[in-house]
């Protein structure tokens, strides 16, 4: 896959919203479970950084992203301590939603930077698509299991990782039309935000 400017640029800001959208789902979790600053620190960087970290891992990319951009990692250690007293005004229904919506920016940004740098490292297909759903995922499930729960993943029959998969396959076919690579980035990652969420407002269950 040949990258361009405009693509890398697209890819660096996903990746940025996608830290600050998982951080936050963090922080609301950590408020949830009434967790004191180093316990909201470490929950809202797992939730951040372990997707990335996993990505990095089986990619074989060194330095890890949060190593290599460090302001990021301190910017959600100086927040974790004011994180709690602005969450504490938000009522439940209201903290519900937005870790939902939190979490959905998160897994469709997440999902398909992870499948774009794996075919940027020449990758196949399916193997990308896999990656791009595990760089999704991932900081979600650490966050579920540090907060003590079973994660979202295997608890809602409603689509989560189908949505990343979907929305990664629906990435892979439109690199291979005229269409500009950052719009792909866009229509691909907004396919997957609206999946979630409209599969969750309608209640639609996979089969179990």
């Amino acid at each position: 896959m040949i990258e361009h400017p405009g693509l890398m640029l697209a890819l660096s800001i996903a990746e940025r919203l996608a830290i600050f959208a998982y951080a936050i789902s963090g922080f609301i979790e950590a408020r949830r479970r009434r967790l004191d600053p180093v316990g909201t620190f470490l929950v809202a960087m797992a939730t951040a950084f372990g997707g990335g970290t996993v990505r990095d891992v089986l990619l074989e990319r060194r330095p890890f992203y949060w190593v290599e951009h460090q302001n990021y990692a301190l910017a959600i250690f100086v927040l974790s301590f004011f994180a709690p007293v602005v969450l504490k005004w938000t009522s439940r229904v209201l903290s519900d939603r937005a870790l939902l919506v939190a979490d959905a920016i998160g897994l469709g940004l997440f999902s398909i930077s992870g499948t774009s740098l794996a075919m940027s490292a020449q990758m196949p297909w399916f193997t990308s698509v896999i990656m791009g759903v595990a760089t999704g995922v991932f900081g979600g499930i650490l966050r579920d299991v540090l907060c003590n729960e079973v994660p979202l993943i295997l608890r809602d029959s409603r689509p989560y990782a189908t949505c990343a998969f979907a929305g990664c396959g629906l990435y892979l076919l439109l690199a291979q039309t005229p269409l500009d690579a950052v719009y792909n980035v866009l229509l691909s990652t907004t396919f997957i935000l609206l999946a979630r969420l409209l599969t969750y407002r309608f209640d639609v269950r996979l089969p179990h």
